[in-house]
């Protein structure tokens, strides 16, 4: 894995309503995301992972801190020209493929749309040809391209919302729960659909999930996220072997297990949301690996996980 820096995220702040009584979606993180690698974002339903995507790729304007895609601002200001050609580079899969696909528009038209925008394959056939590699490369057929996004199962839609995130050959994908509204037989099938096409295009991905279990699978590092903050971050194996923070700890814990004698003897821990004092602030537990604490809290769950 290359050690470039390709996304850079300082500081982030986004938040909602009034602001004398604000709600903090995200409430000021940091974190870096390397050059071909999968950093997945983990957290349940209102922790801020899918606004910290959404804010990244601009969907919203940041409240506070900084976005740099390969070294270049991209939170501020940005004129029309600098976002239309952030949107080559960096691109999206929603989690409901029902809702993000256009249902009067052919597959052709949804996957093509890029292409317009862009000017790029103005000769017909060309266009044609590679919405007919693009429906390939995904797992569907060239014949595909002629029907509406109603005919197909929620598997297939996804697979079409991911050959148009794949449309303008990005470097950069956030994909934000891209499996949760999937049976789970089809879920497997779409992480190595995305496994395969990161290999094959140097892919770089931002990997939105509540479930840890598929995260680990598909993820190079992962960071947890709870009430807006970064609570713990490391490589795959550090935050499933040897979790320091109680937020992922209770995460893990609700993981099932296959053998049914020990998915018996499984044993679920409860987070209680704690309130960090003035001095919490982020620990480096090993190489890699940080947790945000206070000082107080930190050397208790040290104590704790070491048993």
């Amino acid at each position: 894995m290359s050690k470039k820096k390709l996304l850079e995220v300082s500081g982030l702040k986004q938040y909602f309503g009034k602001a004398s009584a604000p709600i903090k979606a995200v409430d000021g993180i940091s974190f870096d995301v390397y050059e071909g690698e999968v950093l997945g974002l983990v957290g349940e339903s209102g922790s801020g992972k899918s606004t910290t995507g959404r804010s990244i790729i601009g969907l919203y304007d940041v409240t506070e801190g900084e976005i740099r895609y390969d070294g270049q601002l991209i939170s501020q200001g940005q004129d029309k020209q600098a976002r239309k050609a952030l949107a080559k580079n960096m691109q999206m899969i929603f989690q409901d493929p029902y809702a993000s696909l256009n249902p009067r528009m052919t597959v052709s038209e949804i996957i093509g749309e890029g292409f317009d925008i862009h000017n790029m394959y103005t000769d017909k056939s060309e266009r044609r040809q590679r919405i007919s590699q693009l429906l390939e490369q995904v797992g569907l057929n060239r014949e595909h391209a002629n029907r509406y996004a109603h005919e197909f199962s929620g598997g297939q839609r996804q697979r079409i919302g991911i050959a148009r995130a794949l449309s303008l050959e990005p470097k950069f994908i956030i994909a934000d729960e891209p499996i949760s509204a999937l049976d789970v037989s089809i879920q497997a099938q779409v992480v190595n659909l995305l496994k395969q096409l990161q290999r094959e295009q140097n892919l770089t991905y931002l990997f939105i999930a509540h479930d840890l279990s598929m995260v680990k699978y598909i993820s190079d590092r992962i960071a947890v996220m709870n009430n807006g903050k970064i609570v713990e971050l490391g490589n795959s194996e550090d935050i499933y072997s040897r979790p320091i923070h109680p937020y992922t700890r209770s995460l893990l814990s609700a993981i099932p297990k296959p053998d049914p004698i020990s998915e018996s003897k499984r044993k679920r821990i409860h987070y209680h949301s704690q309130a960090n004092t003035e001095d919490a602030k982020t620990f480096e537990v090993s190489n890699g690996h940080f947790v945000y604490a206070s000082t107080a809290q930190y050397q208790q769950w040290l104590q704790e996980t070491s048993k």
